[in-house]
């Protein structure tokens, strides 16, 4: 079958190891399954893999993705929950993974995943937007409507408008009635954030109009001491990923005098999973895609990703 793989890693030029072509079909331990891939979503998790990062070199080569929609053995059209793990909350599983860390993962033809794994696609949700969901936009929704303890017609504010997990949060905190801000570098990612439904926008570091009720960090280092200055006393910073350094200053004094609170936040559950779909079914919030390509043209996007010129997803469809 035709797969994307990762065969080599490279810090400087990862996608120096990123290969196209003909791999083995799945094998397919027992109590799991197949899918047959209709679409799969690119992920950071795709691009770290290739630099290295999370993958020991033994697993080589592997198929890339974490994300896909298709169709089961049965027929019926499914999402593919990313985590293997077991537990109640398989994210808390000690020894859980993501889909292309120790199993191949979802960009080929067909993936191998375990039965609970498989979550009933909607009918109104098209293949392209529901391989979306399992990893940014199941982070998104973990960390709003689970993480945050947020009630309706609080202030969010969404650090780095433009990747996969903050436009979810914008347009996830529109729909689930918060008043969403948003900051980015980018003008252009600023106009588009208020298209998406960002009631207000403004550059990184910026003194805001009032402080906030919680704050969305995917950023990190670069707006760490924003989203603490950016807090009322109470409020609370949710962090999912630091994409720019992992080593924020603490400002310990400000946490403590604020009664400010941190919570850290991964991946949603396979529940989660569902509820996502069946919440987006029904409201008509749908992905941002920034582009849709045939997975034989997978290179065009991981180069568009490595640039960081994207808005929102990246979507690989396979015939």
């Amino acid at each position: 079958m035709f797969a994307v793989t990762a065969t080599q890693t490279d810090p400087d030029n990862p996608l120096a190891g990123l290969t196209l072509g003909e791999h083995p079909e799945p094998k397919v331990p027992d109590g799991w399954t197949t899918v047959s891939v209709r679409a799969a979503a690119l992920n950071h998790h795709d691009l770290w893999t290739l630099k290295g990062v999370g993958i020991r070199q033994d697993r080589l080569p592997i198929v890339l993705g974490c994300d896909a929609a298709g169709v089961d053995e049965d027929g019926n059209e499914v999402i593919v929950h990313a985590v293997i793990g077991t537990g109640a909350d398989e994210t808390l599983d000690p020894k859980r993974t993501l889909l292309s860390e120790v199993h191949d993962g979802t960009f080929a033809e067909r993936v191998a995943v375990p039965r609970r794994n498989l979550v009933p696609k909607p009918a109104g949700l098209g293949f392209e937007h529901a391989a979306c969901l399992p990893t940014a936009w199941l982070t998104a929704y973990r960390m709003l409507f689970d993480k945050a303890g947020l009630e309706p017609g609080s202030t969010v504010l969404v650090q780095g408008a433009g990747g996969g997990v903050a436009t979810a949060l914008i347009a996830l905190g529109r729909a689930g009635g918060y008043r969403v801000w948003a900051t980015s570098r980018s003008e252009d990612k600023r106009a588009r954030a208020l298209e998406l439904g960002a009631d207000q926008v403004f550059e990184p570091g910026a003194r805001l109009p009032e402080r906030v009720d919680a704050v969305m960090e995917t950023v990190g280092q670069a707006t760490w001491d924003h989203s603490l200055k950016s807090l009322r006393p109470g409020g609370r910073i949710v962090v999912s990923g630091a994409t720019s350094g992992a080593v924020p200053p603490a400002d310990l004094n400000r946490v403590f005098f604020l009664q400010l609170s941190v919570v850290g936040s991964t991946m949603g559950t396979r529940e989660q999973l569902r509820r996502l779909a069946v919440f987006m079914e029904q409201t008509g919030v749908r992905p941002v895609v920034d582009r849709v390509l045939p997975l034989a043209q997978a290179r065009d996007g991981f180069a568009a990703m490595a640039e960081g010129e994207i808005f929102g997803k990246i979507v690989f469809t396979v015939e």
